[in-house]
C-alpha cells in the first residue's frame, strides 16, 4: 500500500516509522526536509503536491511530521497515523532550537479543526521526554484512537511501530 511518511524536526526520512512500514511491505514515500531552512508553508505545499502525484492511502507522521500528517488528513480525508505528534510546533520547536518564524505554524494549526477525528490514530510514548502536551491528542482525538506505550520515549524506535502499524493500517 502507498503511504506518505513525514519525519520529525531534525529527523531522517528513513526514520523508525519508515523502517517499520517498509518492513511490512508498504510502498513508502518519505521526503527529506531540513525544517530549519524551509518554511512550514513550503513544507505543506510540497506534501500537498506529493499527495496529488502519489495518491497515498495513509499518511504517517512522527513528531513535527505528525503535525503535517494531521493537517493533511484534515484537508484531504486521508487517514493518518501519528507517532508522538507535535501538534503545537509553534510552542515546542523554539524550545528545541528552531529559530524560524513560527507565525506560519500558528496559521496552519487552525486547519486541524477540520479533521475527521475518527480517521486519525496516535501512538504515544508515555515517557516522552520531548513533547509534554500529549493531552491535546488525548482530548481532541477519540480515546479509542490513542495508544499509549507507558515506557515509550519520544523516539519512534522506542515504540512497537511494526506491530502497531500492522493493526491500524488496513
Amino acid at each position: 500500500m502507498k503511504i506518505l511518511n513525514i519525519h520529525g524536526f531534525r529527523g531522517s526520512a528513513e526514520n523508525a516509522a519508515f523502517g517499520a512500514l517498509t518492513g511490512l511491505g508498504h510502498d513508502v514515500v518519505s521526503p527529506p526536509f531540513d525544517y530549519d531552512s524551509v518554511t512550514p508553508d513550503k513544507v505543506a505545499e510540497k506534501l500537498r503536491r506529493i499527495i496529488k502525484t502519489d495518491t497515498p492511502r495513509y499518511i504517517v507522521g512522527t513528531s513535527y511530521g505528525g503535525f503535517f500528517a494531521a493537517l493533511l488528513s484534515a484537508e484531504t480525508g486521508i487517514p493518518a497515523v501519528l507517532v508522538n505528534p507535535c501538534l503545537m510546533p509553534f510552542y515546542h520547536l523554539p524550545l528545541l532550537g528552531y529559530e524560524g518564524d513560527i507565525a506560519p505554524m500558528i496559521a496552519l494549526f487552525g486547519g486541524l479543526a477540520k479533521a475527521d477525528r475518527s480517521i486519525v490514530k496516535c501512538i504515544i510514548g508515555g515517557s516522552d521526554e520531548i513533547i509534554d502536551t500529549h493531552s491535546l491528542e488525548t482530548n481532541y482525538y477519540s480515546a479509542e484512537n490513542i495508544t499509549v506505550i507507558p515506557e515509550g520515549l519520544h523516539s519512534g524506535a522506542t515504540l512497537p511501530l511494526a506491530e502497531y502499524f500492522g493493526e491500524v493500517i488496513k
